[in-house]
């Protein structure tokens, strides 16, 4: 016997819903299948929505999967759970080692419900929240090894659960494996990258929580803008209540503008920031920078590594923006470490995969059009000598040296019909040494004539390339690894000698390079350092902006 009715029961997991009572416990598996095919119908043309409440994030896989199975339900039978959903939770209560918030796979719906089907004799006929039940979990499932697997970052584009070939590959039979398997550990732990990086900072998750502070203090914006009084006195009370949280002030006792001065100095003198007393971005971004939002960006950075191969090449150049360092990787050893000055933030170095295609020594310097309108323009407009002064000189579209006293420069606003270039030698600011890559930036490393920029801690300093302090090692790297690889049918017309003599006798001499060495430069604001995590200053705010993103109100 079936009994349809509809309830207002208002259970969190599902505000209204028919029920499918059925009264002969050996028909419900039929029902629940029927359940399950018609909420997968219902989803076909929903983009995945079943209901107000419910959407399946991976509704292809998921149909895939229960088409293979005939739309029959794998999660309970006849009014039972299996025993792998023991499992599943026993996963999701852990799953922040992996880097997974348990909340973003239905779970506190998914207890709900299965509570209510354990518990509730009168729901455990209902075969419509069996038929949900069976639903969330597998569409949980499949989030999650996607998740361990790609990461939240992936494109749409190269998104498992958008490949058709990965349906029956990935995700079934995974699911098919964990629900034989009584090791929930052996599914989760098969799908992880390989990549050590990877491997290395998933590790400091764990430590980092036992140690973190988690309490959740207050995020206050910047920059701000103060439309009317009421905005502004509001942001106050939002830094007031944020440095009383950090013990700095007492919400008691009433705060004048000297008091609330005193407090911000004590806390900018206490964390090595200028004690000036006054709302600043460091300010902001130091209060802000609480360890509930480093572990947000340690999870981002995790998911980074996700993008790259389980192996990577055998030697690379490896860059990472946010650390200001260039590697040299050899078999998974760093042979080479050097100091690098990357783009500011109004003029980040992308990040860019590529191989380094030739050496210039004594190169010259097209200034390139961004730098042109941004600052040579204007510096012209106010001065026709501005590029006498930096060395700089004027070519017209054939190549022919130009007067800048005789162009009326006011008539320019974007751009100009020239090419602004400097001289080899010492004094140019491509140093005496440049790397070339294809990339279509127009960005490359090289030496710089302003080496002192490496003593800086901050050195996110020039215009998108990127200056390396020890060019002369990588240069030599890069001229013994042609070497050791060139090919019987091959010559070599340089190597370190040759180098170290054209660089002696100040001549220009491009290099090509045979081997060509791959490039990675990336932006990854989290590190491991033998088991620990290290982090360093979101410079772009590029992991701020994913973190806010995929992990808004954790």
């Amino acid at each position: 016997m079936l009994v349809i009715l509809f309830s207002s029961c208002n259970h969190d997991d599902d505000k209204g819903h028919y029920k499918e009572i059925v009264s002969d416990k050996n028909t419900l598996h039929d029902y629940v299948l029927q359940q399950i095919q018609t909420k997968l119908a219902i989803a076909t043309d929903a983009a995945g929505k079943i209901d107000d409440s419910l959407t399946l994030k991976f509704f292809n896989p998921v149909e895939e999967f229960y088409y293979t199975h005939d739309y029959a339900p794998v999660w309970s039978d006849t009014g039972k759970f299996s025993p792998q959903i023991n499992q599943l939770f026993s996963y999701l209560d852990t799953a922040i080692r992996d880097g997974l918030y348990k909340e973003d796979y239905h779970y506190s719906a998914l207890q709900k419900i299965t509570s209510i089907l354990q518990h509730d004799s009168a729901a455990m006929k209902d075969a419509f929240l069996w038929g949900r039940a069976d639903l969330m979990l597998t569409d949980a499932f499949m989030n999650i090894i996607s998740d361990i697997r790609q990461g939240r970052l992936i494109s749409d584009s190269l998104a498992y659960k958008n490949d058709t070939t990965k349906f029956n590959d990935f995700f079934c039979s995974n699911l098919n494996l964990f629900l034989k398997e009584k090791n929930k550990d052996t599914v989760f732990r098969n799908i992880q990258p390989q990549n050590k990086d990877y491997i290395a900072l998933r590790k400091t998750i764990h430590p980092f929580i036992q140690t973190m502070d988690t309490f959740h203090y207050t995020i206050l914006k910047y920059p701000y803008t103060f439309e009317n009084e009421n905005d502004s006195i509001e942001y106050i009370n939002q830094l007031k209540i944020r440095l009383s949280e950090s013990k700095y002030i007492t919400l008691e006792k009433e705060i004048d503008s000297l008091k609330l001065a005193s407090a911000i100095s004590k806390y900018q003198k206490d964390k090595k920031l200028n004690p000036d007393g006054k709302i600043s971005k460091a300010l902001i971004k130091y209060l802000n920078n609480t360890d509930n939002e480093k572990l947000k960006r340690l999870l981002v950075s995790v998911d980074k590594y996700k993008e790259f191969p389980d192996s990577m090449p055998q030697r690379y150049i490896w860059i990472n923006l946010p650390s200001f360092y260039l590697k040299v990787i050899e078999y998974d050893t760093t042979t080479l470490k050097s100091k690098i000055v990357c783009g500011k933030p109004s003029t980040p170095t992308p990040q860019i995969t590529s191989t380094i295609s030739d050496m210039v020594i004594y190169p010259t310097w097209t200034v390139p059009v961004s730098i042109i309108k941004k600052e040579m323009l204007p510096g012209l407009k106010k001065n026709s000598a501005y590029l006498e002064k930096k060395g700089l000189k004027l070519y017209d579209k054939n190549g022919a040296q130009v007067d800048a006293a005789t162009i009326n420069w006011a008539k320019y606003s974007n751009g100009i019909p020239y090419k602004i270039k400097q001289g080899s030698g010492d004094k140019n600011a491509l140093g005496v040494m440049k790397f070339n890559f294809l990339n279509p930036y127009d960005v490359y490393l090289h030496d710089t004539n302003q080496r002192y920029f490496f003593n800086n801690s901050m050195r996110a300093l020039s215009h998108g390339c990127v200056r390396v302090q020890n060019w002369k090692e990588l240069a030599f790297f890069i001229a013994q690894t042609d070497s050791a690889n060139l090919s019987s049918a091959d010559s070599l017309t340089y190597n370190k000698d040759s180098i170290n003599n054209w660089l002696s006798k100040k001549l220009r001499h491009k290099i090509e390079v045979k081997n060509n060495i791959p490039l990675f430069i990336r932006y990854i604001s989290c590190e491991a350092n033998d088991g620990k995590v290290v982090f360093y200053e979101d410079i772009y705010d590029e992991d701020k902006k994913l973190a806010d993103r995929f992990f808004a109100g954790k």
